[in-house]
């Protein structure tokens, strides 16, 4: 288990990066400075930062950001990408008009 305090001290604090402002998840619109803030706050894990932030929780369920996302986290830690755990998998949700979901489909 990390120490947070340790790490956050280690890490240091948030400072500014010019392209803070770039997207990381177009899904969700979180870009790579939140996901920076989010980190040096105490959010070490992909798990964490889909709940705070909601990046790979879009659509796309992570495939476009996930990488990203743990790449940045790797980064900002100073660690290897592959020490950071990838996102729980979950199934796809679609929207579904309620008069679909409303029907009994065993008659239908």
């Amino acid at each position: 288990m990390i120490d947070i305090n340790a790490k956050l001290k280690e890490i240091g604090p948030y400072i500014p990066e010019e392209d803070d402002d770039l997207l990381v998840c177009r899904c969700e619109e979180v870009t790579k400075g939140e996901i920076r803030k989010a980190i040096h706050s105490g959010l070490f894990t992909i798990e964490e930062l889909r709940r705070f932030l909601r990046c790979g929780m879009g659509l796309c369920q992570g495939q476009t950001c996930g990488l990203l996302t743990r790449r940045l986290i790797a980064k900002e830690l100073g660690t290897s990408v592959h020490e950071i755990d990838v996102a729980t998998s979950r199934a796809p949700m679609r929207p579904v008009l309620m008069d679909e979901a409303s029907r009994d489909h065993k008659g239908e």
